[in-house]
This record gives structure tokens, sequence and C-alpha cells, in this order.
């Protein structure tokens, strides 16, 4: 089924069988998290309608594979979710387990990435509030991050309403000169990790103070 937004006009594709069948559904638009209602489907529109391959969307990753249907997590899951959501991407256990941890404190619905293909299908359908991702997440090579490339060329209206958190071991922790550099938010060295909590805390208050007065005057 091909799904248009109203507000943004942006066109995309979702398989009909990732559709709740019988009942409307609604989902935020991932460009503009504009709230997109789709409704049943008739009986004999449902009999006719052909099958749809999840095919790359628009606002897609240029230079990712196709991916195949999400058996465990699909489009829909956060559609009718209230509150904070919150993206990791981190193959540390010990890190990981800390950083579920601070989130949750900070009163965010937590989702993992169990690899880069799973992190760029769940980016592809949801504008996450945070995304804290490893720079060794999937690759051995940091400067070749997919996660982090996908998450560089987001659209400005989109990447601006994320935070987007970098963890390495090669940069000191609210490096701001490298964030801006790797075009994330805040950079948390791994020797800091124990105290992820109060670092995000600090640094989220902050750029959501920045964002509230830019979007009044843009308003």
């Amino acid at each position: 089924m091909e799904i248009t937004c109203d507000s943004c006009q942006s066109k995309f594709k979702i398989a009909d069988e990732k559709i709740p069948a019988g009942k409307a559904t609604s989902f935020p638009c991932p460009k503009c998290r504009n709230k997109i209602t789709i409704k049943p489907a008739e009986p004999d529109e449902a009999a006719e309608a052909p099958d749809e391959v999840n095919e790359e969307t628009d606002f897609g990753f240029e230079e990712q594979e196709e991916f195949a249907p999400i058996a465990s997590e699909s489009v829909f899951d956060f559609a009718e979710e209230e509150g904070k959501i919150a993206l990791i991407c981190e193959s540390d256990t010990v890190i990981k387990e800390k950083l579920i941890k601070a989130l949750d404190l900070l009163e965010y619905h937590v989702s993992e990435s169990a690899d880069q293909r799973d992190a760029l299908r769940k980016l592809r359908y949801k504008v996450y509030d945070v995304v804290v991702l490893d720079e060794y997440f999937g690759t051995k090579n940091p400067d070749a991050n997919g996660v982090l490339i996908y998450l560089q060329r987001l659209p400005m209206e989109t990447r601006r309403n994320m935070f987007v958190t970098l963890v390495s071991d090669r940069y000191r922790t609210m490096d701001y000169m490298m964030a801006f550099s790797k075009s994330v938010n805040l950079i948390i060295n791994k020797k800091n990790i124990d105290d992820v909590e109060k670092i995000l805390s600090r640094n989220i208050a902050e750029y959501e103070m920045f964002y509230r007065i830019f979007k009044e005057a843009m308003q």
C-alpha cells in the first residue's frame, strides 16, 4: 500500500501484511511526525489488493540493500505508545545494560537493535527522541558506520527532533567540536559510561531548551 502524508506530502510504501486487518491504524510520519491514519479496507478492496513487497522508501538509506519484512517488530509497534522513545545501538552487553537503566530512569521507552540492519529498519519507520549509537556498532571501521551515515543524511526537519549520542573510546566525553564534526549531539567516552544518566540528562535538557526557543521563534 502506498501512503502519503497529508502534512509534508512524503510518499512511501508499506507491505499489506503489516497493516492490521479490519481496524483503523495510526502512526507518526517518519519525516514530519504528523499523525497518519490508515482506515480499514472494504472487503472487496481487501480481496482484490495485490501483494506488495516492502520496497525501499523515499526516506530510506540510499546505499542500503532492500530489507525483508520485520517479523518481531513492525512499523506499527509504537503507533499508540505515549511518551518519549529511545533506540540503543550497542553490542557490548555491560554498556548496553547501563544505557538501558539510564534511559529508563529518564522515562524513555527503550528499544534495542540487534545489528545495523535491524537499526536501519527501525529508523526508517520511526523518529526516536534519543538514539545512542556505539561508533563500532556493526562495523570494524567507525568512520564507515552505516547507522551514523544514515542519521547524517536525514533531512534537517527530521534530524532536529532527535538527540543522537555517539559512544566512543577515541574521543573524550562532551567533546562538542568532535560531536559537531560527526553530526551528533553528544559524545560519551566509554570510560565515563557509569555517569551516563547524569551526562544524558544535562545535555538533553539543554538541547530541548534550545529547540523550544527555536521552535517558538519559528512560529
